[in-house]
């Protein structure tokens, strides 16, 4: 477990200082201080320690989120909150506003990345299927909103299309009238 997070650390680090596309297998080994061959047992290919990585740091940043969502009473308020305050967090994290670069090697647009992003979102959204038990039947499709929409929020951002309260307006006059329908 030790050589796991040294290496997903030492991968964070190095995405930072080269991009997706300039972190090897090799690069990461060796700023860890491990063998390739530990880095390939642990992760298996390049693709996925570089989503790990970026998945560890999401987690982390996104964490302080869940105390926010706290407060957040209706379900439709609280995807909104959700997704602004994601995008407030990549704004915010240099590493993860290399995601808004649309580089050859980004994890963002691998093919297997909303496959990997559903258990991440799933632990977001917990809180909300606790609290709205009602709900439950349609997480899956909540969670497949969240993520389709909050990707593209993130990835087509422009603070001068929407300040956070203007994106809460514009997710609420959206989301609202379609999560109703659904707890319907």
């Amino acid at each position: 477990m030790r050589s796991r997070n040294k290496i997903l650390r030492s991968t964070v680090e190095l995405i930072g200082k080269v991009g997706f596309e300039g972190v090897t297998i090799a690069g990461a080994a060796h700023a860890a201080g491990v063998s390739r061959q530990t880095v390939y047992s642990i992760f298996g290919s390049r693709e996925e320690l570089v989503s790990q990585a970026i998945a560890g740091v999401a987690v982390e940043a996104l964490a302080g989120i869940h105390t926010r969502l706290e407060r957040v009473a209706a379900p439709c308020d609280y995807v909104v909150e959700l997704i602004v305050a994601s995008r407030r967090v990549v704004r915010d994290d240099p590493v993860l506003a290399m995601l808004l670069r649309s580089e050859h090697e980004n994890p963002v647009f691998d093919s297997g990345m909303i496959a990997r992003a559903k258990p991440i979102a799933r632990s977001l959204l917990a809180p909300l299927s606790t609290r709205h038990p009602e709900i439950e039947p349609h997480v899956e499709d909540i969670i497949e909103i969240v993520l389709f929409l909050g990707l593209s929020v993130v990835l087509f951002d422009d603070e001068t299309v929407h300040s956070d309260d203007e994106l809460r307006r514009f997710l609420t006059r959206w989301l609202g009238p379609a999560m109703s329908a659904a707890e319907a």
